[in-house]
């Protein structure tokens, strides 16, 4: 789907960057063709700087979004969220973060939240990085206050785990 989406700017490598930083942080458009996270609009200079372009790169790549009655549907819906992983230790929450052998392998999510709950804790929030996006991806999931020592070694023991990072 993210592969479909970048393809239509193949021919504009600095618009492809644009939508990639959109894509990234869940930025949308609103109906008069400004960016917006959430409610609130974002500058086309700002876009331009963080991603090293032209203000008016970032103007064709939204009038392109505009015109495509796909694109414009995608991102006049698409939504950021609050990411919780760095500061759930701060809000006295747990954190796991998990490397799969291979991201793309369906069931990972499942399996991992099955050995969670086996140990009694809640799932506060979970993250998985799209491997489209992401060389590394992981899944980052949020849960109550003390992991204990065994959840981890179960975890481990799933097919699907590669590693694990605790926060």
């Amino acid at each position: 789907m993210w592969g479909e989406i970048l393809s239509k700017f193949d021919r504009f490598p600095a618009q492809k960057r644009v939508i990639t930083l959109m894509l990234e942080n869940g930025f949308g458009v609103s109906d008069g063709g400004y960016i917006r996270a959430g409610s609130i609009e974002i500058s086309h200079t700002d876009v331009a700087r963080a991603v090293g372009v032209d203000r008016r790169v970032v103007d064709a790549a939204i009038k392109n979004i505009m015109k495509d009655k796909s694109l414009k549907a995608i991102f006049e819906n698409i939504h950021s969220i609050p990411f919780l992983r760095d500061v759930a230790p701060l809000l006295n929450l747990g954190v796991i973060v998990i490397e799969p052998h291979n991201a793309r392998d369906a069931g990972i999510l499942g399996s991992v939240s099955g050995v969670i709950a086996s140990h009694g804790l809640s799932i506060r929030q979970a993250v998985s990085d799209d491997p489209y996006f992401v060389d590394e991806p992981r899944l980052t999931i949020v849960t109550d206050p003390g992991i204990p020592a065994e959840l981890i070694q179960d975890l481990k023991r799933l097919p699907a785990v590669k590693g694990i990072a605790i926060y």
